[in-house]
């Protein structure tokens, strides 16, 4: 079928790379190469030019890939509406999700989601907000969830959860003997932080900003696990999700120190482009998604 052609342009083309799509295609090499020259030949136009570092997509590659995804979109949809007609739903669902809400939040949706949907595939990339909402906008997701904010407009948001922010720290550090501080004893303190573009490293620079305070020191990790553990060992302050640090704070590997007159906290959003269909799989997610966060936000 021309569809199995199409998405395998398409891998490729997001790919940027012959191999690694064959392996996400569970096809041979040869195999890619000859969809994709097939495809040539029908349109007449050389879509892909190959280097030893990458595939590179020409003009003509360019447009197709655009309308290759448009084309993939509405033939789901198309067999999601068919299957529906007898109860079933089927397709595919691709997820982009920050780490924050990749790591502790959408492992027990996605269970969920798995045990009443079992026909349909997930495909789940985890990544920092920043390249999620970049992804969203390229069309590589159905849906991308992030915590934080985004100055992006072409993409559409919506809440489905608060997230309650807390400040963190080793039980030896010597703001752990307090149940609750001044804004102002942050001075001068060492912090660890997220990379630039994560939603935590916002929050974190927000509450740094707004605060007046000066920085004595920081460390900066690519992951929430990477921040919990160093603030654990000692290595200075941090503010993450509770969902983060929940089980550290029940064993006392962190302690939990509040802000007087200050409530920390932000939402955890769902983004998607404005002009991408949305098939019944990523309706049911959406529906799941929504019930998870209504019965666990009490939790936190």
């Amino acid at each position: 079928m021309i569809t199995d052609t199409l998405k395998v342009f398409v891998t490729v083309a997001e790919e940027r790379n012959f191999s690694r799509a064959a392996k996400l295609l569970h096809l041979s090499q040869p195999g890619v190469s000859l969809h994709i020259r097939n495809l040539e030949d029908e349109l007449g136009a050389k879509l892909m030019l190959r280097s030893p570092k990458q595939v590179r997509l020409t003009e003509a590659g360019e447009i197709l890939f655009r309308k290759a995804k448009q084309m993939l979109a509405l033939y789901e949809e198309a067999q999601q509406e068919i299957h529906l007609l007898r109860d079933v739903v089927t397709g595919s669902l691709s997820i982009g999700a920050s780490f924050t809400i990749g790591e502790y939040i959408l492992p027990a949706v996605l269970a969920e989601y798995a045990h009443q949907y079992p026909d349909v595939d997930v495909q789940v990339h985890i990544s920092n907000t920043d390249n999620i909402v970049h992804d969203i906008r390229e069309g590589r997701f159905h849906i991308g969830l992030v915590e934080g904010s985004t100055t992006v407009r072409d993409v559409q948001l919506t809440t489905f959860m608060e997230d309650e922010m807390v400040l963190v720290m080793s039980p030896d550090h010597p703001l752990a003997a307090y149940k609750s501080i001044d804004p102002g004893m942050l001075q001068d303190q060492v912090w660890v932080l997220r990379e630039s573009g994560s939603g935590t490293r916002a929050y974190s620079d927000r509450l740094i900003e707004e605060g007046g305070l000066a920085v004595k020191r920081s460390f900066v990790f690519s992951s929430s696990q990477g921040v919990k553990e160093a603030a654990a060992a000692g290595l200075g302050i941090a503010v993450l999700s509770r969902w983060v640090v929940r089980k550290e704070l029940g064993s006392g590997e962190l302690c939990e120190v509040k802000l007087k007159g200050m409530k920390l906290g932000r939402n955890l959003l769902m983004v998607q482009g404005k002009d991408q269909p949305a098939g019944m799989a990523l309706l049911k997610f959406v529906h799941i998604l929504e019930q998870y966060a209504k019965r666990h936000y009490a939790d936190l």
